[in-house]
């Protein structure tokens, strides 16, 4: 049997029940997520169609965070599986991560309290399998201008550079920020590496009149704040 003799392939779907028709005609909210992903899928493999393979993935992942942060042999064990596909749901699992970030600097909201930053980063911080930093830059109303990374390291360290950080905080026009790196081990417990470096962080500030508001570290639906625990100077 191949794909276009298969009677469960989407082609042989009225077309109004067909993902990708249904999508233009209806819209992308009333989609589940098997249709979603079988858009992505474009095509499933002999005996079964790109619906079927979805279902087969979502029924192994349960939600889409899942995906996002599991390891590449689990995907080879579904058949019909290749590079190609992982990669183009990994692209769109990335795009929807971003999109929350993007959206928060287009607002220029106000950042007032640690727990207003983590909930901007925390889903794109806590499933990471590497230790990620990130530096929040805010204006002189406590606005965001940006977030961006400052260092990607292994799964144990990453070390951002203090000089690059405040070089770009001066290009940016930035009046203060926010450090924030993951613990891959959800470990919230800060380091001696990471005291050192809030530290030279805002000895670095201060020459430059740039105010080091916080220093988060992200886990796993949770977060530990430097400035609530007064270890900010």
């Amino acid at each position: 049997m191949n794909k276009e003799s298969n009677p469960t392939g989407i082609k042989s779907w009225p077309k109004d029940d067909r993902p990708r028709e249904k999508l233009l005609k209806k819209g992308a909210g009333s989609l589940s997520n098997s249709e979603l992903l079988a858009i992505l899928l474009r095509t499933g493999v002999e005996g079964s169609s790109a619906i079927d393979l979805a279902r087969q993935i979502i029924d192994k992942f349960g939600t889409f965070r899942n995906m996002s942060h599991s390891d590449i042999r689990e995907w080879k064990k579904f058949k019909g599986m290749g590079p190609a596909k992982i990669a183009q749901i990994n692209a769109a699992l990335e795009i929807g991560r971003r999109f929350r970030e993007d959206e928060v600097i287009s607002a220029r909201q106000q950042i007032v309290s640690a727990q207003d930053i983590v909930n901007i980063i925390m889903p794109q911080m806590r499933d990471l399998k590497t230790e990620v930093s990130k530096i929040v830059y805010l204006n002189s109303d406590s606005r965001i201008i940006d977030i961006s990374d400052a260092a990607i390291g292994t799964v144990n360290h990453a070390i951002p550079i203090v000089r690059e950080i405040i070089h770009a905080a001066l290009q940016k026009f930035t009046t203060s920020i926010i450090c924030i790196h993951n613990h891959p081990s959800a470990n919230l417990t800060p380091s001696h590496e990471d005291k050192k470096f809030a530290a030279k962080l805002t000895d670095a500030g201060k020459l430059m009149d740039i105010k080091v508001l916080d220093h988060i570290i992200i886990g796993d639906d949770s977060y530990y704040s430097f400035a609530e625990h007064g270890l900010m100077e």
